[in-house]
């Protein structure tokens, strides 16, 4: 998948991936791979600024935690990540609609 087509989604992304449980960074780079059937492959680079970001928003919370024996910051949605998450949800379903209304072939019309 082409980098650029994720510019403007990391954040829905990553709130998306966090809601059902907390995770650290790199489950999380785990996770977006699994649930988009290995087309997502973001690099650390990408993640880790734009989780410091959230929870500097206060979109994520984090804490510290040892996870197979090693200590790693675990992220975690908050209420007001949550609201975002779904308003987020709320725009792509009307940008894939706008979109998919221009897109989609006619099955009549001029050639």
């Amino acid at each position: 998948m082409n980098p650029d087509a994720l510019r403007g989604h990391m954040d829905a992304l990553l709130l998306s991936v966090l809601e059902r449980e907390p995770l650290h960074g790199y489950a999380i780079i785990e996770a977006l791979q699994e649930r988009s059937g290995g087309a997502l492959s973001v690099p650390t680079g990408t993640v880790y600024p734009a989780l410091r970001r959230l929870e500097r928003i206060g979109y994520l919370s984090s804490e510290w935690a040892t996870v197979g024996g090693r200590r790693r910051r675990t992220y975690r949605l908050t209420e007001s990540g949550r609201r975002q998450l779904e308003g987020e949800r709320s725009a792509w379903r009307e940008f894939t609609g706008v979109i998919g209304s221009v897109l989609r072939a006619e099955a009549s019309g001029p050639a």
